[in-house]
């Protein structure tokens, strides 16, 4: 039993070097209103929000409801965000529901159910991944890169 116990924690210490980067949960602290400048956006019928830089406006966004995917961008050891991504969401290969240039660190977008790939690019240096989201809970995903360029 000692074995296993330990496997399980190395497994687990090995989950959280791999994702550095964890978004918490949103603080239910007072927002201070007049830095915050993030709007709802829409681009191809697909509402998304973008932005975060700052506590307060990092908060405003983690406290927004009705998105299904969450994406947050962070570079270095010390998980620096970071708002300088193109972003491309795919619904099959080759199809694009939504290009941003110069995104987040944190992009909330509301898409309609389905399997999705996500292709982040910053300094040249692409991070890809998939997100399926349906009517359950928002999909979390971490890009991270290594340093800070």
């Amino acid at each position: 039993m000692k074995n296993v116990h330990s496997f399980m924690l190395s497994i687990a210490a090995v989950g959280v070097m791999m994702f550095p980067v964890v978004p918490s949960a949103a603080s239910l602290e007072p927002i201070d209103s007049t830095g915050v400048q993030v709007q709802q956006q829409q681009q191809n019928g697909i509402t998304y929000l973008s932005g975060g830089i700052g506590e307060d406006e990092a908060r405003a966004i983690q406290q927004t409801q009705g998105y299904n995917l969450h994406m947050t961008f962070a570079t270095g050891v010390e998980n620096k965000y970071v708002p300088d991504v193109n972003l491309v969401i795919q619904k099959d290969p080759g199809q694009p529901v939504l290009t941003l240039s110069e995104a987040g660190p944190l992009v909330y977008v509301q898409l309609p159910p389905g399997k999705y790939t996500v292709i982040a690019t910053r300094h040249g240096e692409e991070r890809r991944d998939t997100a399926e989201v349906g009517s359950g809970a928002a999909r979390n995903l971490v890009f991270h890169w290594g340093s800070e360029n």
